[in-house]
């Protein structure tokens, strides 16, 4: 199976393609909803941000409320690489735990895993190819404030605290630009598609010649 990072921005539009490739047969794995099972109450990570960060960060039902989370995060750098160095491991796990069980199963030629912090994790190595979606800064601030309720400030703010975009680039196989129209986001998706299948030939190819 040919395993295969999506990552992105804030609002770069990754969910977008990654509903494309799942479309095309891809088993398509969330990162933020593996974060969600990691930092389910309770559990190990649970704990440490609980005790790091205070009751402060839960929700009524003790759940961590995301939102608050990130309030705090986004307002503090050491903060935020604190977070990640809890979370980030285990959501790795969770991808190793899914590719596993997918290789099994035998029912996907391409794995891809839909996360926004690979490059800055250190992850990307992991994986046989990287995809990065990115699109215009305007549009981007534009989703962002639509989807999140922030004002523009607030919208920059979460930007930049994230890579820019020029260095998620290098680290890239494939890029797809979003900044277009729908259509033109799922044609450029067409085309990172079939370089996926080829991939995916190539590395069959590969594994029958050292088997």
């Amino acid at each position: 199976m040919l395993i295969v990072a999506l990552t992105g921005g804030i609002a770069s539009g990754k969910t977008v393609v990654a509903g494309f490739l799942k479309d095309r047969g891809c088993a398509v794995h969330s990162a933020d909803e593996a974060a969600h099972e990691v930092m389910a109450p309770g559990s190990r990570a649970w704990e440490v941000l609980v005790a790091h960060f205070g009751t402060e960060i839960l929700a009524p039902d003790r759940s961590i409320d995301r939102r608050r989370l990130a309030a705090v995060v986004f307002a503090d750098d050491r903060e935020r690489l604190f977070l990640n160095s809890v979370v980030h491991p285990l959501v790795l796990e969770k991808n190793k735990e899914a590719v596993a069980r997918l290789e099994r199963e035998g029912r996907h030629k391409i794995f891809v895993s839909e996360a926004a912090l690979t490059v800055e994790s250190g992850f990307a190595s992991f994986y046989d190819k990287v995809i990065v979606v990115f699109c215009r800064t305007d549009l981007q601030e534009a989703r962002l404030m639509a989807r999140g309720g922030f004002d523009l400030d607030e919208a920059r703010r979460r930007i930049r605290a994230q890579m820019p975009v020029e260095e998620k680039k290098k680290a890239a196989d494939y890029l797809i630009d979003t900044s277009g129209s729908l259509r033109r986001t799922e044609r450029r998706t067409d085309a990172v598609f079939r370089l996926l299948v080829r991939d995916y030939e190539e590395k069959e190819r590969r594994g029958a010649r050292t088997a």
